[in-house]
């Protein structure tokens, strides 16, 4: 029997659920008004399903956008499968929740960011980063400041 509550890990396995529920929603419903993703994963974790020329060309990370065209979206407890399109060239994908690094919806400026994970693939800490380092913009607009969540309040 532990003497403390774990509070690092249940926050993490719950910012995992929230993301599975934002996914599952966008999966019935689709994206409401100007919502869009902005997903940044570990490209060398185990159960990451990508094509070879993607791995080949992001070999540590990537990051996708959910927004205009996406299809076959399907959520699961572990994970998420996702065709998108690069460059006219649709590509099916699987994510699993334990591969975020970022999940960032810049229409609401909200953002989790996933510093660091142990050998079991939990995060050490979810760190405040401005939204401009995590992702590129894709127009001229510039970058809002991401409202991130941060656990260090609960560490010792």
């Amino acid at each position: 029997m532990t003497t403390t509550i774990d509070y690092g890990n249940l926050m993490h396995r719950a910012m995992r659920g929230l993301i599975q529920e934002v996914l599952m929603d966008v999966q019935k419903k689709g994206l409401p008004g100007e919502h869009h993703f902005f997903i940044t994963f570990d490209t060398m974790h185990p159960d990451v399903e990508i094509a070879d020329w993607l791995s080949d060309r992001y070999p540590g990370e990537m990051t996708v956008v959910i927004q205009h065209w996406f299809d076959n979206l399907d959520v699961t407890d572990e994970g998420f499968t996702i065709t998108l399109n690069f460059g006219d060239n649709p590509e099916t994908l699987y994510i699993p929740y334990d591969a975020i690094k970022t999940f960032v919806d810049p229409s609401v400026e909200f953002g989790l960011r996933f510093e660091t994970q142990n050998e079991d693939d939990t995060p050490d800490e979810v760190a405040e980063a401005p939204m401009d380092e995590m992702v590129e913009p894709e127009d001229d607009k510039a970058p809002k400041e991401a409202e991130v969540v941060s656990l260090d309040q609960f560490r010792k």
